[in-house]
């Protein structure tokens, strides 16, 4: 989200407005005059700060995949943002990743789908995707991932800068994940004095091609290169920074607005740009291949990337977590 300084200053007076109407409402909540709806089984939630990729849909994936793999009934419940049908690119991503052995709730009202998933019996844990400021719903453990590359101390908040809500928000945060980054987060201090912190990166498990089957290849395996990146995601710097740190050769790349949507006409310019370059192939991100239309025909090939996370010191993690839940009256994960 890259405002001009011009545009940022004349919104200024607004993100001030933004930002009382965001602590009053935090404030309401945690002295208890707004009420919070409470699902019988154990909500974790992952959200952000930001505005932007920080790597909240690899977490979500990532915690859904340890749960089903110690037995538990998980379902994840999701906004569905810039989505339409009960569906949205990043749950097309999620569905595809984790088939049917996730439930999922789509909608505005998360505790409603929620209360719907627990009558079938369909979960035990909820992940609250995109969750830290639906504080309308109660969660037993806060999870806040935090993009290491972007300083947030002076930050602006809406509309004329990125911040949802003042860093001092962290303060309610469980768990902080810095992603892209092996360092603490550049936050004021005193902003997470009850935070534990944990670092992660995104991990390449291989590419597919676009209408192709579920295998995955390496790289070495699917073209000499070079290929032609482009996303349409919330940080694209970040997904190009990691096409060169697992040594992708590119020949160039182009980004999009988040969640777009691409046209027959975005695919052809795409195309001669990136044959203008002397790509012999596209790479995008698995979020962008659910945006492309269906039945285009392409003269390149197109590879998706198809990503994990990689938390550090993974075991200590998993035991906070755990710790976290049996605090809270939770089982343990």
């Amino acid at each position: 989200m890259n405002v001009p300084p011009l545009v940022r200053v004349l919104l200024w007076p607004f993100s001030l407005l933004y930002s009382a109407g965001a602590r009053a409402r935090a404030w309401l909540y945690e002295r208890g005059y707004f009420a919070q709806k409470r699902l019988r089984g154990k909500v974790i939630s992952v959200g952000n700060l930001t505005v932007g990729g920080t790597g909240k849909t690899p977490m979500v994936m990532w915690l859904a995949e340890k749960l089903v793999a110690e037995g538990k009934r998980v379902a994840i419940l999701s906004r569905g943002y810039r989505g339409s049908g009960g569906t949205s690119d990043e749950i097309e991503v999620m569905k595809r990743r984790l088939g049917d052995r996730v439930a999922f709730g789509v909608g505005k009202d998360r505790f409603a789908e929620g209360q719907r998933l627990e009558a079938r019996g369909a979960a035990e844990f909820f992940l609250l995707d995109d969750g830290f400021q639906h504080l309308q719903l109660a969660r037993d453990v806060d999870i806040v991932m935090l993009d290491g590359t972007r300083k947030l101390e002076n930050e602006w908040l809406l509309p004329s800068g990125r911040l949802r809500e003042p860093v001092a928000a962290c303060r309610r945060a469980d768990f902080l994940v810095v992603t892209r980054k092996n360092e603490p987060p550049e936050i004021a201090a005193g902003s997470s004095p009850k935070s534990a912190i944990f670092y992660a990166q995104t991990q390449l498990l291989g590419f597919r091609r676009l209408g192709g089957d579920e295998v995955l290849q390496n790289l070495a395996a699917i073209a000499p290169g070079p290929f032609f990146a482009f996303c349409g995601v919330g940080n694209p710097q970040a997904f190009f920074d990691d096409l060169q740190r697992w040594h992708v050769p590119l020949a160039g790349q182009q980004s999009f607005r988040d969640h777009h949507r691409y046209s027959l006409r975005d695919v052809e310019e795409l195309t001669r740009e990136a044959l203008r370059a002397g790509a012999i192939a596209l790479v995008t991100t698995e979020k962008d291949a659910v945006n492309l239309l269906d039945g285009q025909e392409l003269e390149l090939p197109v590879y998706i990337a198809v990503i994990d996370l990689a938390i550090s010191a993974e075991g200590e993690f998993h035991a906070a977590l755990a710790r976290k839940l049996a605090a809270a009256g939770g089982a343990s994960v």
